[in-house]
């Protein structure tokens, strides 16, 4: 298992490319699913989580094929998906134990062919993320739903039905799994409470491109007529938001300025706020943004999370990471996974002033230095939270069970590097 060591200490300068985004590329790989034609996506990122969902749909019967392309002079990736002949309607558990987000071919598989088994999803141990909110809408649908031997069975007779569903809560994966279900319904269907994340927007905006008739875009109400077939698109994935947002914090902890290369300011307008709140410099390109931190004071900030336009859960554990080198004392609120402050422990032993208060928040006090330690990542974003540490830490620090950061962090040591850190990755017996 690799390890990654950095000797912190160091104000990071220089340009960074922000890959396409992770969250936004999963649900618009089985988008294509949909459709006998082909769908091309461009601006693809490099992850393991990428690889996994291409896997999945391999397994089902997509052929897949993959181009180098640029960005600004920057490799990034082209896969072409071909579902036509789709022979195996089972997702079983030794695909999607690797990744949660294989509940995302429930939606288009069932709709286009009337049956799927799924096994019962893993992913990051933040809390419970049930799908019950999934498979109460579609049986609202008209599909009949079983839950046996760690397996979904779904299917229906006919086509699924136009429905009207009120989601409890604005799940990002609900939404993306119902919009993609209704595309090819019988009748129109209705979402309230739809989540409205960019990445939601991103797959409306595939979807509608296939031929799909999709109203309410960025809004919390969706409309879907339901059409006959769709076919296939070319679609350029939108930047990794939370990439971007990383890197931010990264320019900010060490006291350094990077520009983001590829980043959409206009999806990060709550934790960009934050950072000039605190007395970072921002300054927002057409096709980038400056994050500058020299020289900075910087002052803490609360901050509590929440669905968007709010700030982002997937940020909370690097910018709880920031606070401790800021003035005076943050109050960090988590209210959407509860399981979200399992870094903490880790941040302790570099030194960290933290109290946590029950599951949902932590009170962060600004330290004097941080500390190199051996550490150990829990999950994909607390894993960049002990990488932002580490970089503003004296001395060496060795992060663990680096597998996390692979899922959502393209060449994360490349790109570190080239703005000047000191960091490796290295094998367990080097």
């Amino acid at each position: 298992m690799d390890k990654i060591k950095i000797i912190g200490g160091k104000p990071l300068d220089g340009k960074i490319f922000i890959s396409g985004a992770k969250n936004a590329a999963l649900p618009l790989i089985c988008a294509s699913l949909l459709t006998k034609d082909t769908v091309t996506l461009t601006n693809m990122p490099m992850l393991s989580d990428i690889r996994a969902m291409n896997s999945l749909l391999e397994q089902l019967g997509t052929k897949i094929d993959s181009f180098n392309d640029f960005i600004d002079g920057h490799e990034t990736k082209t896969y072409s998906y071909r579902s036509k002949n789709i022979d195996n309607l089972v997702a079983p558990y030794d695909f999607v134990r690797k990744m949660r987000a294989s509940y995302y071919v429930l939606g288009p598989l069932l709709a286009r062919f009337g049956k799927v088994e799924l096994s019962l999803p893993g992913g990051c141990a933040i809390g419970a993320r049930p799908m019950d909110i999934h498979l109460e809408a579609l049986e609202k649908m008209g599909a009949k739903i079983e839950i046996r031997n760690g397996y979904v069975y779904a299917s229906s007779e006919g086509k699924l039905k136009g429905a009207h569903i009120i989601f409890r809560l604005a799940s990002v994966g609900a939404t993306c799994n119902l919009l993609m279900a209704a595309t090819l319904a019988e009748g129109t269907t209705v979402i309230e409470n739809a989540a409205k994340e960019p990445e939601v927007g991103d797959l409306i905006t595939l979807l509608n491109e296939m031929g799909a008739r999709i109203s309410g875009i960025n809004t919390s109400i969706l409309t879907i007529e339901g059409v006959d077939e769709l076919h296939g698109a070319i679609h350029k994935v939108i930047s990794d938001r939370i990439e971007a947002g990383s890197y931010a914090v990264a320019a900010a902890i060490t006291r350094g300025r990077i520009e983001l290369i590829n980043a959409q300011p206009s999806l990060l307008q709550t934790p960009l706020d934050i950072l000039r709140s605190m007395g970072v410099k921002i300054e927002e390109k057409e096709n980038g943004i400056i994050v500058d931190a020299r020289n900075a004071k910087l002052t803490g900030r609360d901050i509590m999370t929440d669905y968007y336009p709010g700030f982002p859960t997937d940020l909370q554990a690097q910018f709880l990471a920031l606070m401790l080198t800021a003035e005076g004392a943050s109050m960090i609120t988590e209210t959407i996974f509860e399981n979200r402050f399992m870094h903490i422990p880790e941040l302790l032993r570099m030194g960290a002033n933290i109290n946590v208060h029950g599951h949902a928040s932590a009170i962060v006090r600004s330290v004097d230095k941080l500390y190199g330690a051996p550490v150990m990542a829990t999950d994909l974003r607390a894993s960049f939270a002990l990488i932002l540490a580490g970089l503003a830490a004296e001395g060496e620090t060795t992060i663990n069970r680096v597998y996390h950061l692979d899922r959502g962090y393209e060449k994360l040591e490349e790109k570190l590097r080239g703005v000047g850190a000191d960091i490796v990755r290295v094998k367990d017996n080097d």
